[in-house]
This record gives structure tokens, C-alpha cells and sequence, in this order.
């Protein structure tokens, strides 16, 4: 039966970790019975770090005067694919600042350069946030953007930029960012076009148990109406080197607790991933036993965390370690959760 939204709030608030972990670890086994943990080699490209919008949680973003401001060449992109295909990688998570200059037949023209030279790689690709941009730039709607960069070969889109779904908190963080209800809005536009994409949450600001569950209910009716999205990734903030540098970091119990209420509020959600970026290898494996399938990107290249402290790095060979240590088979999967190769 479907938990409600104010179990959720009271999961969150006083539920036993412990007997949260069996409860989503019981769902988890549900919904992927063949004791399959899976991954992905990919690899994150930030073909910008320029960005107007100024988040107060963001240590990536540069302005376009800054002497480290930078937009990569076609070429440099190209070479950092090829890297990537090197060690077996399916996948680009392909994401920027939101540049103020750049419209869409820039975006078009490097999507179908991809493409056409790196037919093997999928292009995961431009949150909410850049699509939205790209489309007030451009002066077309954003049906367009995405129908257009959908037919020079993006295949899907990221969840990043929705950070808490709670206009509060928003306007806080990121008082320059598109609104809760434009964020949903473009997911449900890729959705109808036939792209997939990924729900994110960032926790760890200024947002309360009830604004989580707020973020939870939203992606739920969203993915009730659509069926759009593949997985959902929660993870922690991270303040070193921000506006917010100020605020505590979330605790690993934190982390698995709202994973835990993640796994079992979100029933119309296939995948789960384990966000062991930002919380580390153990603890990326624990969230295994508490709702998560899916252990993310060996992430061959990461910019955005990193910038604000978090340093962990991952291999295939860790992540095939980490997996069987718990019981579970390992799999590499491609950005659809097709398993690839089983170890």
C-alpha cells in the first residue's frame, strides 16, 4: 500500500534507521529480485563553467570576465570521449553553467558532432535549468529545444537543478533559478517526446522534513502521469568553498534515512542510486541495504562536488568489490539499466 505524504514526514522525523534500512531493503528485493546491484562507466562533462545564475550552493560556477572561465572546444570534448571509450564507457553526462550567450544552434550543432563522431556513446545531457535558458535565449519554446536536440542525438536528460522542489528554499539557494513548477513542467515536456530523464534531490540547506516530502510527492505525480523517469539520486550539499560554507554537512545517517523513506515513498520508481560521490565508498555501499540498486557512475571526471570538497574517487574494480562484499552480482549497465556485462 502507498505511503502517505505525512508517513513519509513522520519516517523522516522518527523512524528507527534500522528498521527503515529492512523495510527498503525489502522493497529493493521486490522490485529487483535477481540480486543484481548494477553500475555505469561514464564519464561528467562540464563543456562550461561559465554560469549567470549565481547559486549560493555552487563553487563550480565562474563569471565570463574570471580568468578561469572557460568554454571546452569541440575538440577537447571530443578528446575527453575518447578517453572515456578507452576504458569501456557508454555514457556522457553532458551539463554546463548556464551560459548567457550560447543558443541553440550551438547546442545543436555540438550534440550532432558527437553523435556522428561517437556513435556508441550516449548523450546524457542539459538540466532543466540550461533547457530553459537555451529556450529564452533562443526565443523558442522549450518543446523545441528539446525536440531539436533530441533529433541531432541527445537521448535523455539529468535531473539536476531541482535541488529541493520547494519555492521557499529556492528562493533562498538559488532566488535566480527556473521555479519548482517550471522544473517539473520541462521534465513532463521531455517525458511527452519520448526522453527519459533522472529525479535528483540535494538535501542538507535550509529545507525542512515536510519540504523533502513535498520534492518526493511531486517527481511521484509526475512520474504517475508519465512513466519518464529511469531513476531517482539523492544527494547530500556540500559547503566547503560556497555562499553556504556556513552550514553544517549532513550526517551518513541523514543520507540513509532519507534514502530509506526515498525508497519506499517513490513505488513508481524503478532504480535508486547510491550517491557514493559525495558520501564515500562505505557508506555508497551501506545505501545498498537501504533501498539503493544502483551504484552510480564509476565517474571517470567529476567538476561540480569536487569543487566544493568532496574528493572521493571509484573504480570498476572497487565498485565489483563493493557490490559482492554485500551478496549481490555486479552488473555494468548502460544509461536505460540494460545490463551490459554481469562479473
Amino acid at each position: 500500500m502507498r505511503i502517505s505524504s505525512e508517513e513519509a514526514v513522520k519516517l523522516i522525523s522518527n523512524g528507527d534507521l534500522k528498521e527503515l534500512g529492512k523495510r527498503a531493503y525489502k522493497i529493493k528485493k521486490e522490485l529487483h529480485p535477481e540480486n543484481i546491484t548494477s553500475f555505469i562507466v561514464d564519464r561528467n562533462i562540464n563543456y562550461t563553467n561559465v554560469c549567470w545564475v549565481d547559486c549560493k550552493f555552487c563553487a563550480f560556477y565562474r563569471h565570463a570576465k574570471d580568468d578561469d572561465a572557460y568554454v571546452l572546444s569541440f575538440e577537447e570534448i571530443g578528446k575527453k570521449i575518447e578517453e572515456l571509450l578507452e576504458i569501456g564507457g557508454t555514457q556522457i553526462l553532458f551539463q554546463g553553467g548556464v551560459h548567457p550567450k550560447l543558443k541553440i544552434e550551438w547546442y545543436e550543432e555540438l550534440v550532432e558532432w558527437i553523435a556522428k563522431r561517437y556513435p556508441t556513446i550516449t548523450i546524457h545531457g542539459f538540466s532543466a535549468i540550461e533547457i530553459d535558458y537555451i529556450a529564452r535565449i533562443s526565443k523558442i519554446s522549450v518543446s523545441e529545444v528539446l525536440s531539436r536536440l533530441k533529433a541531432k542525438g541527445l537521448s535523455s536528460i539529468p535531473g539536476a537543478g531541482a535541488e529541493i522542489l520547494s519555492d521557499r528554499v529556492r528562493d533562498i539557494i538559488a532566488p535566480k533559478k527556473i521555479d519548482a513548477d517550471r522544473w517539473i513542467e520541462i521534465h513532463r515536456e521531455a517525458h511527452k517526446l519520448g526522453i527519459k530523464s533522472t529525479a535528483t534531490m540535494m538535501f542538507g540547506t535550509v529545507e525542512t522534513d515536510i519540504e523533502i516530502v513535498e520534492h518526493l510527492e511531486r517527481i511521484r505525480t509526475l512520474q504517475d502521469e508519465t512513466g519518464g523517469f529511469r531513476a531517482f539520486i539523492l544527494w547530500s550539499f556540500q559547503p566547503e568553498n560556497t555562499k553556504l560554507s556556513h552550514i553544517e554537512k549532513s550526517s551518513s545517517n541523514r543520507y540513509l534515512r532519507l534514502l530509506a523513506v526515498s525508497r519506499l515513498y517513490l513505488d513508481n520508481f524503478p532504480n535508486i542510486q547510491s550517491s557514493w560521490v559525495t558520501q564515500g565508498s562505505y557508506i555508497g555501499q551501506t545505501a545498498l541495504l537501504f533501498g539503493a540498486n544502483d551504484l552510480g557512475s564509476t565517474m571517470m571526471e567529476e567538476n561540480v562536488v569536487s569543487s566544493a570538497g568532496a574528493s572521493f574517487r571509484m573504480g570498476k574494480d572497487e565498485m565489483i568489490d563493493l557490490i559482492r562484499d554485500i551478496g549481490e552480482i555486479p552488473a555494468r549497465r548502460d544509461t536505460a539499466y540494460n545490463f551490459l556485462e554481469k562479473y
